[in-house]
């Protein structure tokens, strides 16, 4: 399975991707004039690392606790890119990322911890 996580619940946004069992990331300022051309950033991330929307099979999101309008703005993304592209997303609690591991994220999706289609947003 390969996976997009897009974090912007504290001052940096972080994109991860899993995909082919290699780790991808780019992270940069939360800031107002990043936030104006985020989809951009994303799809310029994805373009770089030669991987299409297509082969992402899930989308994460951090759903808190973080500011409002960055979960906000990620999940409104999130949401988006999963109609628009046909790819399951599923919310994570900040809580449960240790270290900034993305990668625990993806063990705890693969126990069965998130729920699909569902973002309960903590702010």
């Amino acid at each position: 399975m390969n996976f997009l996580i897009i974090d912007a619940a504290t001052d940096t946004v972080c994109f991860f991707l899993y995909y082919n069992n290699k780790s991808y990331s780019k992270s940069f300022l939360a800031s107002k004039i990043n936030f104006e051309k985020i989809v951009n950033i994303l799809f310029k991330f994805l373009k770089n690392n030669n991987i299409h929307l297509n082969k992402i099979n899930n989308i994460l999101v951090n759903q808190g606790p973080g500011r409002f309008s960055s979960l906000r703005i990620s999940i409104a993304i999130t949401k988006a890119l999963s109609l628009s592209n046909n790819i399951d997303f599923y919310g994570f609690n900040g809580k449960d990322l240790k270290d900034n591991n993305y990668k625990n994220i993806i063990k705890l999706f693969n126990k069965g911890n998130y729920k699909k289609n569902l973002i309960k947003i903590v702010y």
